[in-house]
């Protein structure tokens, strides 16, 4: 699940991202909670017990914390490919034109590695224009609402 994770969090869709950060935030719980060893007794202190007969809360602690911690790096995630949906129609993050210039002022620009990538062609792309027409205009949230509970004349 690590490997996995860290594979699909080096793509360039931030939909590859966000289930990469999932897969990664997983295989982290399951770490942790195979580090509090087999199970035992509740961590409760009874009289006559052995320290070693109760189960360790700690790692339970951290993965508590844990899955609140993805649980807002996902929905953070979430909201940015929402708003590059809005904003760019696309979910793919793409190259950065001051990047490259600074990159080549200093002298760090490799043209193997910095090359212009191509753009992969996925069901996230622009329609084409014989397409277009066939698709129902785009409304902002703004527009939709406002008319939606305005009243017919007829019924005031």
């Amino acid at each position: 699940m690590l490997a996995v994770g860290i594979y699909l969090m080096l793509e360039r869709s931030l939909t590859r991202v966000v289930l990469g950060i999932i897969l990664l935030s997983n295989g982290v719980n399951l770490l942790l909670l195979q580090t509090g060893g087999r199970a035992g007794r509740a961590p409760l202190v009874q009289d006559g017990i052995d320290a070693q007969e109760y189960f360790d809360p700690l790692p339970q602690a951290l993965l508590l914390t844990a899955i609140v911690i993805a649980f807002a790096l996902v929905a953070f995630m979430l909201a940015l490919i929402y708003r590059s949906w809005v904003l760019a129609r696309q979910d793919e993050v793409t190259d950065d034109e001051e990047d490259r210039r600074v990159a080549q002022a200093v002298g760090a620009y490799d043209p193997e590695e910095d090359a212009e990538v191509d753009t992969e062609t996925s069901e996230f792309s622009d329609p084409s224009p014989d397409s277009a027409s066939d698709l129902p205009p785009v409304i902002s949230p703004a527009e939709h609402f406002r008319g939606h509970n305005d009243e017919p004349e007829e019924d005031r």
